[in-house]
């Protein structure tokens, strides 16, 4: 991995920072008094072998005192540029650390500060603090923290909906820790980069205070009152003014060439792991009484709404221990939304309502609570349709394994590292002890699946929720993830929920098929009696759409006639009404219920009982 900063350009920036602060800390001490030196014979002499840059108007050195300048200038410059940074990241992360309605709040007021120039906020701030340093750090560090934080909410909020963070709000990490150890690493570059750019303009903006006379007052000084004092005599001396101006613009690019090279390397070389301090074990959830033990998960009229939008509408449902439960349906139809609203992954403006919402014994509709955090994060398992953005790109992959171990099972560090090489090797992943120390680019697609699962398997799950995980895989690699979900859930009797858009897979792998149409279920049918027990119209058009061997090549593909239903626009009666053979007024007037059926199954339809007619020709 090529290292940034060894290239000409990064070497030429470190080394002219270098000189920047060297001259910083030593020039104070090398020539601190020669630049304070008054000497009345020489007042606003030219250029000399014993004046490099002239003198001013008390025949003191140009030259060393911009040099002295420098370190009065620099510490002020980072100083405000800390502040504004600082300020910036609190604004900006707001929305993730104290939730999205105050967010939203704090977002507005940074939206109406970005639109004033920052040099409007900076003058407006140091007539607010006051005049001298100390008011110009304040008022330069408060006009830099709009724009950062405007960057700042940007690039969380476009990182917040990956699957890796979604990963660790389920292992239960704070809202904190999720933002320093999964959001902040990987919007670190262009946060670097504006730093950098704020310090070069910090280092300008104080410059212009101090030359309006806002800023450090004497007998202290820095490049803006050096600046100051040589305009005032530009024409009979022009070095008093250049070379103080020089040094500004020499310093700005020192900051910002050398932050540019270091933001380059950002996430490349993070440590393997950071110092997390051992939490005694909590004590193990303890399932309610009343609930049956075989049941793992038991939900009763889920309800998922955004405003008066309401894509997820009135699941019910359960799950047994080691059962395999397919969900099954057109992209839109909910089965993500009921995923993320059971693994509480569900944030506002969106809501999650249930009559019933049980895992494990535990009642999740009051919000996970600690106990809850450590429940989702040891007992159920999520493996996202994306095995590229399931982890963090900027950590090792035995690093993301061993993290919910260390938060909810009390394990240290090395011991959490090495089950997760131990789970690596469960899920059949090739040279587990090499491949647990590479970041996530370095594995296949099939290889991320299969550490996906294994981060799943860290502790002892009793639900494993796969939305879509074959998604983007080969044939070969879609049939070897298949296989090793099946061999985990029949070794451990884990149950299994599998989401896919493919009925033929979910009927192979699964023992009952759940079929979503419009936010609800329509169907819910044995997978052996599949082909010839589905009794919806919407199953045997999904099952009809699937081509086979038997498919006649000189037939056009069978498809599903119309559009699925938008949330926002449900029509009264059954929703699959307008694309169904068998519709009549009854269904464009009532929404049938899900009902039990002769076969042990349950269907939502007002002609269930009637033979099949092909997809789009219309029953008579």
């Amino acid at each position: 991995m090529p290292n940034r900063l060894r290239t000409p350009l990064g070497i030429s920036a470190v080394a002219l920072l270098a000189v920047l602060l060297v001259t910083a800390v030593l020039a104070p001490v090398l020539w601190g008094d020669r630049a304070g030196a008054v000497d009345t014979a020489n007042i606003l002499q030219g250029p000399s072998e014993r004046h490099w840059a002239g003198t001013d108007g008390l025949g003191r050195d140009i030259f060393f005192r911009v040099l002295v300048a420098t370190r009065l200038s620099v510490i002020l410059a980072l100083l405000a540029t800390g502040l504004g940074v600082v300020t910036g990241l609190l604004l900006g992360a707001a929305p993730q650390l104290i939730g999205a309605r105050l967010g939203r709040l704090v977002t507005a007021g940074v939206n109406i500060a970005v639109a004033f120039p920052g040099l409007l906020l900076a003058l407006s701030f140091a007539v607010i603090f006051g005049v001298g340093a100390k008011g110009a750090v304040l008022a330069i560090g408060f006009a830099v923290a709009p724009a950062f934080a405007r960057l700042t909410s940007t690039l969380v909020a476009s990182v917040a909906e990956r699957d890796y963070v979604a990963a660790s709000r389920i292992a239960g990490a704070g809202r904190f820790r999720v933002l320093v150890r999964h959001i902040l690493p990987n919007i670190g570059e262009p946060l670097v980069v504006n730093a950098t750019v704020a310090a070069g303009g910090s280092l300008l903006a104080f410059a212009g205070l101090s030359y309006l006379g806002l800023g450090v007052q004497a007998p202290d000084y820095d490049w803006g009152r050096l600046l100051g004092e040589g305009l005032n005599s530009l024409y009979v001396h022009p070095l008093a003014a250049l070379v103080p101006g020089v040094a500004v613009v020499l310093a700005g690019l020192a900051f910002n060439l050398t932050g540019e090279a270091i933001a380059r390397q950002i996430g490349q070389s993070t440590p393997l792991f950071t110092a997390v301090r051992r939490r005694a074990p909590l004590p193990e959830p303890t399932p309610s009484s009343t609930v049956d033990k075989d049941t793992v998960l038991a939900v009763e009229g889920l309800r998922v709404t955004f405003g008066a939008l309401t894509p997820v509408r009135g699941l019910s449902f359960t799950m047994r221990r080691g059962e395999a439960v397919g969900v099954v349906g057109e992209s839109g139809s909910g089965k993500s939304l009921t995923a993320l609203a059971i693994a509480q992954l569900i944030e506002a403006p969106g809501e999650v309502h249930a009559d019933r919402l049980e895992f494990a014994g535990e009642d999740l509709r009051h919000g996970p609570d600690r106990a809850q955090r450590r429940l989702l994060g040891t007992s159920f398992a999520m493996v996202f349709q994306d095995p590229m953005s399931s982890f963090n790109p900027t950590q090792r992959v035995g690093r993301q394994l061993a993290e919910p171990a260390v938060q909810h099972q009390g394990l240290r560090r090395r011991e959490a590292f090495a089950r997760a090489v131990d789970r690596l090797r469960a899920v059949r992943l090739p040279a587990a002890e090499r491949r647990s120390h590479q970041f996530p680019h370095e594995f296949s697609g099939g290889m991320r699946q299969r550490a996906m699962i294994g981060m799943g398997l860290m502790g002892t799950p009793a639900l494993i929720v796969a939305d879509e995980p074959t998604t983007a895989l080969d044939v070969t690699v879609q049939r070897q993830v298949l296989a090793l979900l099946q061999d985990i859930r029949a070794a451990d009797a884990i149950a299994l929920l599998l989401i896919s858009h493919d009925i033929t897979v979910v009927g192979q792998v699964c023992e009952r098929v759940l079929v979503m149409y419009a936010g609800r279920i329509v169907e819910d049918v044995a997978a052996e009696g599949l082909p010839d027990g589905a009794r919806h119209p919407y199953t045997r058009a999904l099952l009809a759409a699937v081509p086979h061997l038997g498919t006649d090549r000189d037939l056009p593909l069978t498809v599903i006639p119309g559009r699925p239903v938008e949330p926002g626009e449900v029509p009264a009666g059954c929703a699959f009404a307008p694309r169904c053979a068998y519709a009549d007024d009854l269904c464009r007037q009532e929404d049938p219920p899900l009902e039990a059926n002769a076969a042990g199954g349950r269907v939502a339809c007002w002609h269930a009982d009637l033979e099949p007619a092909r997809v789009g020709e219309r029953h008579e």
